[in-house]
């Protein structure tokens, strides 16, 4: 196919020098990544959700943020994976202990856990992924949020273009906000795809509520391609590798989330709907470097700021999709369109079309 150009990671400001602010840091548990022999004095760590560091998805992605800033910056960069929720607050005391500059949580069910945390240390600085407290945000706090429904409406108006069916799918982790985005932006851009087209194109959507069992995100799909989709989108971490293994063994096409996930089946994603958690961790975090304040503040990401998309490569997607879908993209930054982000708003957009 033709190959285009879409910026979709953040510009970093990688001529930023290092700040020197942290002390020697202690060893973490053996559960955690093995520490960096750097000589730098800044110390950075994150505590995954239940998807587990390796979930191919926001988590990891989280992870190769921090290593880039590793090897490129010498910081200390260290991990520690929470095998279920219970887990939050022991995962964060471990680096609060180790004198850590940074703690990243990341998924917004770490969020109870690292209020509660923040406020018993408040000298401890803090940063969330996908998740924001709004006005009630501590001083000691930065959360990092990403306009998902962006990249999730183009990945919908792709399948709503690609569809061969007329019946397509989205498979969600837990229940959440944040899930939200993915879930009403993807159906949003069938919507339009749709009407574009002139016909109905089914949504079907179940959530796994989980985002570590594999096996069930698997089931799920594979009975949605049984009943006729043809095409799946699935933001659920590691139980939407299962929806890709079930595109797999049907011969159908799975969407990607957060990371190009390409390379787990490459002859069924027609493309992934990008949220650069890599970019944007690395970007919060050299601000803290610096000497930036980044505590009591939220940091919104979306197609205007480069921090989410599509792939250049989508080797799956016939170039003319392609092409629509980024005068799709342009609209949207534009704001000729505005992806819905709830139900609420998602009925407002179909009563606009």
């Amino acid at each position: 196919m033709r190959k285009k150009s879409i910026a979709c990671g953040l510009i970093l400001a990688m001529a930023m020098s290092i700040a020197g602010c942290g002390s020697n840091k202690g060893n973490n548990s053996d559960n955690t990544s093995e520490n960096t022999t750097s000589n730098s004095s800044f110390s950075v760590a994150m505590v995954t959700d239940t998807g587990g560091v390796n979930d191919q998805s926001f988590n990891q992605s989280a992870w190769e943020g921090l290593s880039q800033l590793k090897a490129d910056k010498g910081v200390e960069a260290n991990y520690v994976e929470s095998v279920q929720e219970a887990d939050y607050a022991t995962n964060l005391d471990k680096f609060v202990d180790a004198d850590t500059d940074l703690i990243w949580g990341v998924g917004f069910s770490i969020a109870d856990a690292i209020d509660t945390n923040a406020s018993m240390n408040p000298d401890q600085l803090y940063g969330i992924i996908d998740h924001s407290y709004g006005d009630d945000t501590l001083d000691n706090v930065a959360c990092v949020m990403f306009r998902a429904q962006e990249p999730s409406f183009l990945v919908g108006y792709a399948a709503g273009l690609s569809t061969k069916t007329d019946k397509v799918g989205f498979v969600g982790g837990i229940t959440s906000v944040v899930l939200d985005q993915f879930e009403y932006g993807y159906r949003a851009g069938v919507a339009y795809a749709a009407k574009e087209l002139g016909k109905e194109i089914e949504v079907v959507t179940q959530y796994a509520e989980s985002f570590g069992d594999a096996a069930k995100g698997k089931a799920i799909a594979t009975k949605m391609y049984t009943d006729g989709c043809d095409i799946i989108f699935q933001a659920a971490g590691n139980a939407g590798v299962g929806v890709i293994e079930a595109a797999k063994d049907t011969g159908n096409f799975a969407i990607g989330v957060d990371r190009d996930q390409a390379d787990l089946a490459p002859d069924n994603i027609l493309t992934s709907a990008l949220k650069r958690v890599d970019s944007a961790i690395q970007l919060v975090t050299i601000e803290a470097m610096n000497g930036n304040e980044i505590g009591g503040k939220t940091f919104n990401y979306g197609l205007t700021e480069e921090a989410v998309g599509i792939p250049t490569e989508n080797p799956n997607m016939d170039p003319e999709v392609y092409d629509a879908v980024i005068e799709v993209q342009q609209i949207i930054i534009d704001g000729t369109v505005i992806p819905p982000y709830d139900q609420e708003t998602f009925e407002s957009f179909l009563q606009s079309m």
